[in-house]
């Protein structure tokens, strides 16, 4: 850590020393904050969105960390999905104390203020271009990373206008610059120029890629030439070119040597930028990324390449005029400004060049490591293959299904229809971006991300450089996210494969409608067409929507491998539902007989139900009529008189009424009113009516046990499978027949009882201790005489 015993016997002055400390403390606090409330759950601090008012006393340090700490995690209930905070080591809590120094530093007097910040500003800039091999270079730190471009267009329009200065913007319409951009360059970053520089749109001019031979993501040179001809021909001014060693999306370096020729030829300023310039620090460099050594201006972004947070990026030029670098703002007389390079200076020194290169080389190494392995592995197409150098490695899945036409190709096949390739390239995309988004979840120390690339479509981008020093990649990160993608690869295809056989299925299945959503990573997407569903109309449907609902409920019941979701169509507001990823032994007929089954099931049982409410309601009506008619026909046998309170008392004890109560009960099969007078009756009471046994669905397939829904058996198991259906089917038999003779001999003996000559309950009883073991009694035991006794 910073703060170490003897250090204020070391540090004259104590207001560093302290500062050493407190820092040191009130990291420890802030990062096992979040172990101690996890250990003392109830007791953290809740910090709500509306401020409090501010307490007339104060607060000390501990509880102020304790609500900055609350502030920084939050409720990681309500968001579970939010990305961990970047661990941050030693040498990161040096750049954390850069900032504190720098706070402390700007009270110093100016004379003492610029002696220390020229002296951390040279010592920095020496040793960045020492490190990155950029002889001669003036350095520029900058906390926005396109900041620093902006900067250099300035000083490019300073250069090449003379006049820039007295007349402005008046100099640029007569004779217009140009800024030359990659059609790989970063998202963005032409609009930010502009809106910087305060240029017109029509300024920017973007250089497409090799088409017919070479990278798909390296600026064409031959047609970057054709454009500043055209451009000097028109009597615009080529201004500067922006190159790339190493895209933001691929990795890919452009032809940085022949394009500093062109540059030299025509008098443009080249600028490069791009993640490959880390490797200058390495021993060994490719000559494609060493020629950047030789261009007028590049960024690097030396925090993400080293792990260290809160390190501005740095902009590296080469110019002689010190005014026009202080006129476009790549220099200044403010402390405040060149103290800006004080984290990087501290860390530098903390690193030092040995651990500076060994942290770019490790990245390197990662990903070196990623691509030979995934050379290996079969349907899995590398995107930068050419360029072993390069520290982005970019994969994707890719099969082709034997006997059909090739899918997830960059190229369109002449055969297929512009919406078949379209429709095969969403399926790519879909399939592609769920093996990036598991492998995130598995390996999250990987770093990956998954892009969209408009020639491949979506790929999954592994770029150490960018992720290694923060989330502390290693060697065996990598092998895990090998061995994931390995174990993906078999869902993958099987759904693939799957895909057109869960289609030809559904369209032969009565009520299903299959619905075309290649942007959904499954097997398919499929819809119940219900009795009342108006296939035209594109409108909600409430009726649709509940069963849906209901089949979703009973298939995740059902505990098998496949992920249910429901979701409206494409373009659609009807429901939906979407089947996930299979496996191989997924028996798709099965699938698809239970959905249609299962959905057929609960239409008819939410139908029987608003029947029997409609059934219900009219029963109730007609039961308020007959309680009605029941009231006035009491009213007409008992007399008016009975019905005055006092005299019907009084009648009513000198001649009570032997009036018979006639009850009713609502018969929910047939939906009618029945009088309650047989249920008190004994022999009707007694012949009840055995209910029928609930039958069992002849679509449920017998299954092994431990067997998941929705599977085939395995071959192996045939024999094995045949003979345990045979012995489970006999046993079956054989309870049923035990069961039905035991059946019989009941109901035998219930109709007998009440007859002459049938045996009592008491010898009912003593036949039931006889068949359990018990001794015979003797016969001349007392009888009960008839049923009557009984009751």
């Amino acid at each position: 850590m910073l703060w170490r015993p003897g250090w204020n016997a070391v540090i004259a002055d104590p207001t560093l020393a302290e500062m050493g400390k407190n820092l040191k403390e009130a990291m420890k606090m802030l990062e096992d904050s979040q172990r101690r409330t996890e250990e003392e759950n109830g007791k953290k601090l809740i910090s709500g969105d509306i401020p409090g008012p501010l307490q007339g006393s104060g607060q000390d340090m501990v509880s102020i960390l304790q609500l900055v700490q609350n502030l920084m995690h939050g409720d990681e209930d309500e968001e579970p999905q939010s990305p961990r905070i970047q661990n941050i080591g030693e040498q990161g809590h040096m750049a954390l104390l850069g900032h504190s120094l720098g706070a402390y530093i700007s009270t110093l007097d100016k004379e003492k203020l610029r002696k220390l910040t020229t002296r951390i500003l040279s010592d920095t800039t020496l040793w960045l271009c020492r490190i990155f091999r950029y002889e001669n270079g003036c350095a520029y730190f900058h906390e926005e990373e396109r900041e620093g471009l902006a900067k250099i267009c300035r000083l490019a329009i300073h250069s090449r206008y003379e006049d820039f200065v007295v007349d402005g913007f008046n100099v640029l319409y007569n004779k217009k610059p140009v800024i030359y951009l990659s059609a790989a360059a970063r998202p963005g970053l032409g609009q930010y120029l502009c809106n910087q520089l305060g240029l017109p749109f029509p300024c920017l001019c973007r250089v497409p890629c090799n088409t017919m031979f070479g990278s798909q993501h390296q600026m064409d040179v031959a047609f970057l030439e054709k454009m500043i001809k055209d451009d000097i021909e028109r009597g615009r001014l080529p201004l500067l070119l922006v190159a790339n060693a190493g895209t933001a999306a691929v990795g890919h370096t452009d032809k940085i040597g022949r394009l500093k020729e062109l540059c030299e030829q025509y008098g443009i300023w080249l600028h490069v930028e791009g993640v490959n310039l880390a490797t200058l620090a390495l021993g060994y460099v490719s000559s494609s990324v060493l020629a950047a050594t030789k261009c007028d201006s590049m960024t690097m972004t030396p925090g993400p390449w080293l792990g260290l947070p809160a390190v501005p990026a740095v902009t590296l030029y080469k110019h002689d005029d010190p005014a026009l670098t202080l006129v476009a703002g790549l220099t200044s007389n403010k402390p405040a400004d060149k103290l800006r390079a004080l984290p990087l200076w501290l860390s530098l020194q903390y690193l030092g060049l040995d651990g500076i290169v060994e942290r770019i080389k490790h990245a390197c190494q990662l990903s070196q490591r990623l691509q030979e392995s995934l050379k290996k592995v079969n349907y899995i197409k590398i995107l930068v293959e050419d360029e072993l150098s390069s520290p982005v490695v970019v994969f994707r899945f890719f099969q082709e299904l034997p006997d059909s036409d090739p899918v997830f190709k960059a190229v369109p096949v002449p055969t297929m229809t512009p919406s078949a390739v379209g429709r095969e390239r969403h399926s790519c995309d879909a399939l592609n971006r769920w093996l990036g988004e598991q492998l995130k979840q598995l390996v999250p120390a990987s770093g990956l991300t998954v892009m969209d690339l408009e020639a491949e479509g979506t790929c999954v981008r592994f770029s150490p450089l960018m992720t290694a020093a923060v989330l502390g990649t290693r060697g065996e990160d990598v092998d895990q996210l090998v061995a994931c993608i390995e174990s993906k690869l078999p869902v993958l295809s099987s759904t693939l494969q799957l895909r057109e056989e869960f289609k030809q299925e559904v369209e032969a299945t009565a009520g299903l409608l299959y619905v075309d959503d290649p942007n959904w990573p499954g097997i398919g997407v499929v819809r119940y067409e219900h009795a009342n569903d108006d296939k035209s109309s594109l409108k909600s449907d409430p009726e649709g929507e509940k069963i849906h609902a209901g089949l979703l409920k009973k298939l995740n019941e059902l505990e098998s491998d496949l992920t249910f979701k429901i979701g409206p169509e494409y373009k659609s507001m009807k429901s939906c539902l979407y089947v996930g990823m299979a496996s191989e032994d997924m028996d798709v007929a099965e699938l698809v007989e239970t959905i249609a089954a299962t959905a057929r099931e609960i239409e008819e049982n939410s139908r029987l139900l608003e029947n029997m409410t409609e059934v219900v309601r009219k029963g109730i009506q007609e039961a308020q009529v007959e309680l009605q008619k029941a009231n006035e026909e009491r009213l007409l046998e008992e007399g008016v008189l009975r019905q005055i309170p006092v005299v019907g008392s009084v009648l009513n004890w000198f001649s009570p009424v032997q009036a018979l109560q006639k009850g009713r009960t609502f018969n929910l099969t047939a939906g009618s009113l029945e009088s309650t007078e047989p249920i008190y009756v004994y022999k009707a009471q007694g012949a009840g009516v055995t209910p029928p046994p609930t039958p069992s669905g002849s679509r449920t397939k017998q299954r092994l046990p431990g067997q998941k829904p929705f599977k085939r058996s395995l071959r192996g198991s045939d024999a094995l499978s045949e003979t345990s259906s045979a012995s489970h089917i006999e046993d079956l038999e054989k309870v049923e027949r035990l069961s039905g003779g035991l059946e019989q001999i009941t109901l035998e003996a219930s109709s007998t009882e009440g007859h002459p000559g049938a045996p009592s309950p008491q010898h009912a009883s003593q036949s039931e201790a006889f068949q359990k073991g018990a001794p015979h009694p003797e016969d001349d035991h007392p009888q009960v005489e008839g049923a009557e006794s009984l009751r």
